[in-house]
């Protein structure tokens, strides 16, 4: 499985940097910066920024991405104690004497997509594998044993002004490849990720929403329905990461096109910036991935951070996305009051 979820994610990773760059062939290629971990391990983040400074971007016809990464990474060590005793809340068989550290393996592909066009929704995903094993036993030269792995994941999206119909293509997408997998891993998965993207303080989601899920393995999971939950196997679970996965291409890139060239005012970029400040505040503050990252000793800084936007604002009682007639507040009443959007 290791070399299988390798294998899917560097090709994943490559056909979405290529879409994503087709979009502008005038714009500068992404930055494709290959990295080693000297505890184990490599990755290829994939990144794009352009500055307005540049000189390059005007009101009406305009480079396509502001700031964009497509990473990937497959790396290996010890996992300490505390971060077993953690993971032991949801897989019981590993096992835990408060002392050892154990063997891990961790492969994921994670994005985010920051467009430089206020009417071009922001768009991240991520889907990963998680393993651990038993520690190696002196002389014995056989593979060593699994105790936990699983998947995780998702793909959410989150605009400064509403489309209704383009957020209901984004979640159609995703749907129509969680229902290849079975019925209820769609609406289970879009209450996960309503419930996950929720900024506390702001009483609102990041997001229109879209998947989340973690910790899937063979065993049953009480987040679906109990009449059709089976458990699934490991190759079962890897295909159907591969079907969400493979999704984000048609889920995305056409709302992104249709939006990228769009005219907009100062007035529209002084929103979009706002809710990039919310973006901010949400990923410093509730997102574990950053949290665990931040915390990983010599963990890539740079790489745990390229989900931030370039630029964002804060304003101090602002006065945009008060009223519910406007433009900003029908977006944040959806973010209040979350949907069904299929």
């Amino acid at each position: 499985m290791r070399q299988r979820v390798e294998k899917y994610i560097d090709g994943l990773q490559e056909q979405i940097v290529s879409e994503l760059e087709n979009l502008d062939e005038t714009a500068p290629k992404f930055r494709r910066d290959a990295w080693i971990r000297q505890q184990g391990g490599r990755g290829l983040s994939c990144v794009f920024a352009c500055s307005p400074e540049s000189g390059r971007t005007t009101s009406s016809l305009e480079t396509v991405l502001e700031k964009a990464g497509v990473n990937v990474s497959v790396v290996h060590g010890m996992l300490p104690p505390s971060a077993i005793r953690e993971m032991r809340s949801d897989h019981s068989s590993i096992p835990y004497d408060g002392k050892s550290s154990l063997p891990f393996f961790a492969a994921g592909i994670s994005l985010v997509i920051h467009p430089r066009n206020p009417f071009a929704p922001t768009v991240h995903a991520n889907y990963r594998y998680f393993e651990i094993t038993e520690s190696p036993v002196e002389g014995d030269e056989g593979p060593p044993k699994v105790v936990a792995w699983w998947f995780g994941g998702g793909s959410d999206l989150t605009p400064s002004y509403l489309n209704e119909s383009e957020v209901k293509h984004f979640h159609r997408t995703l749907k129509e490849a969680c229902d290849q997998h079975g019925s209820e891993l769609y609406p289970a998965f879009k209450k996960w990720c309503d419930e996950y993207f929720y900024i506390v303080h702001r009483q609102e989601t990041r997001g229109v929403g879209g998947l989340f899920f973690d910790d899937l393995c063979c065993e049953k999971h009480t987040r679906l329905s109990d009449d059709i939950t089976r458990p699934r196997t490991p190759d079962e679970i890897f295909s159907f990461i591969q079907s969400v996965g493979n999704a984000f291409i048609p889920s995305y890139i056409p709302i992104l096109k249709a939006n990228a060239v769009r005219r907009y005012t100062e007035h529209h970029r002084r929103w979009q910036l706002l809710r990039r400040g919310r973006y901010v505040e949400f990923n410093l503050v509730y997102d574990r991935g950053t949290r665990f990252g931040l915390k990983t000793p010599s963990a890539r800084i740079e790489s745990i951070l390229m989900s931030l936007p370039e630029t964002a604002r804060w304003e101090y009682m602002s006065d945009l996305g008060v009223s519910e007639e406007s433009e900003e507040g029908l977006l944040v009443k959806v973010l209040k009051e979350p949907r069904e959007w299929v």
